[in-house]
C-alpha cells in the first residue's frame, strides 16, 4: 500500500470513528506502529488531525465537520463540567445567547431553574429544551437549517441578531488558538457567530481542551473578545496562563 493511500485510509477512519488508535490501525493495515505514527505526524503537519497519546483525532475543516450525534459521545463528563462552570458566570444577565452544538446544549440544561431569562439561540435542540420552561422566553433565529448541527444560518439569522443587545453570549468554536482566535469550518456559521460577538456585552467561550491550538477555516472572533474561557483540566495550567495573558479569565473545570 502506498503511503498516500494509507494516510487517506487513516484519515477516513479518524473522521468516521472520531479518533484512531495507533495499535488498532497498525493491525488493520498490517504495518508497524511506527509507520502509523509517521503518517499521523504528517497528517498533523497538514492540519488534518491532532495527535494524542496513542492515537489522534480529526481536525474539523472546510471539507469536514462532525455532527451532533458524534459530538454527543465524546468527552461528555468534561463537557458537563464545563457547562456547569460556564453557567456560574451568568451574573446579572437577563438576556443570553446560547450557541449551536452539543456543548451549548449542556449549557442550556445547566441553567438555574426558576430564574427569568430571555434566551436567543440558533440551535433547534436548545430552543426545544428551553421553550417549555415557565420562566424562559426563547427566540429562535430564522434561516436555513444545517443538518449537521440542527442550527439556523444565513442572512435571516444575522438580521435578527443585528436588532438585539444581548447581555451575555455562551459561544463555542471548532478551534481556538492564540494566533488565529476562534474558528469554525462553515462561513455561514462564522457570520452568525461574528454577529453574536458584535451584539453581546459579555462573551464566554466554553469548549473542551482538544479545541485549543486548532485552527479551522473561518475566523469569527479573537481571544481578547471574551471575558472568560471555560475548559477542562486537559488544558495545562501553563497553556491556560498563555491564553489569560490575552485578556480572558481561564477556568479549568
Amino acid at each position: 500500500m502506498r503511503a498516500e493511500e494509507r494516510q487517506h485510509r487513516i484519515l477516513a477512519r479518524a473522521r468516521s470513528d472520531g479518533r484512531v488508535e495507533v495499535s488498532g490501525i497498525a493491525a488493520d493495515l498490517a504495518v508497524a506502529p511506527e509507520t502509523v505514527r509517521r503518517d499521523l505526524r504528517l497528517l498533523e503537519q497538514h492540519g488534518l488531525v491532532r495527535r494524542t497519546h496513542g492515537g489522534a483525532y480529526p481536525v474539523e475543516s472546510a471539507g469536514f465537520e462532525t455532527n451532533l450525534a458524534n459530538r454527543a459521545t465524546l468527552r461528555v463528563p468534561e463537557k458537563r463540567r464545563i457547562a456547569a462552570a460556564a453557567v456560574e458566570l451568568l451574573g446579572d444577565a437577563e438576556t443570553i445567547y446560547i450557541d449551536e452544538g452539543f456543548g451549548p446544549q449542556l449549557v442550556a440544561e445547566a441553567l438555574p431553574p426558576g430564574r427569568p431569562l430571555t434566551v436567543i439561540t440558533a440551535s433547534i435542540p436548545v430552543a426545544s429544551h428551553l421553550a417549555t420552561k415557565p420562566d424562559t422566553t426563547v427566540y429562535l433565529l430564522g434561516g436555513r437549517v444545517r443538518g449537521r448541527t440542527l442550527a439556523t444560518v444565513d442572512h435571516w439569522a444575522t438580521q435578527m441578531l443585528a436588532g438585539f443587545v444581548i447581555d451575555l453570549a455562551f459561544l463555542g468554536a471548532n478551534g481556538i488558538s492564540r494566533r488565529y482566535g476562534l474558528t469554525t469550518p462553515d462561513p455561514a456559521v462564522a457570520n452568525v457567530k461574528a454577529q453574536v460577538v458584535r451584539a453581546s456585552r459579555r462573551r464566554v467561550f466554553a469548549g473542551v481542551h482538544t479545541k485549543f491550538g486548532v485552527n479551522s477555516f473561518c475566523r469569527f472572533a479573537s481571544v481578547a473578545d471574551f471575558e472568560a474561557i471555560v475548559t477542562d483540566t486537559g488544558l495545562s495550567a501553563v497553556e491556560a496562563q498563555r491564553y489569560s495573558v490575552l485578556g480572558p479569565q481561564v477556568i479549568r473545570a
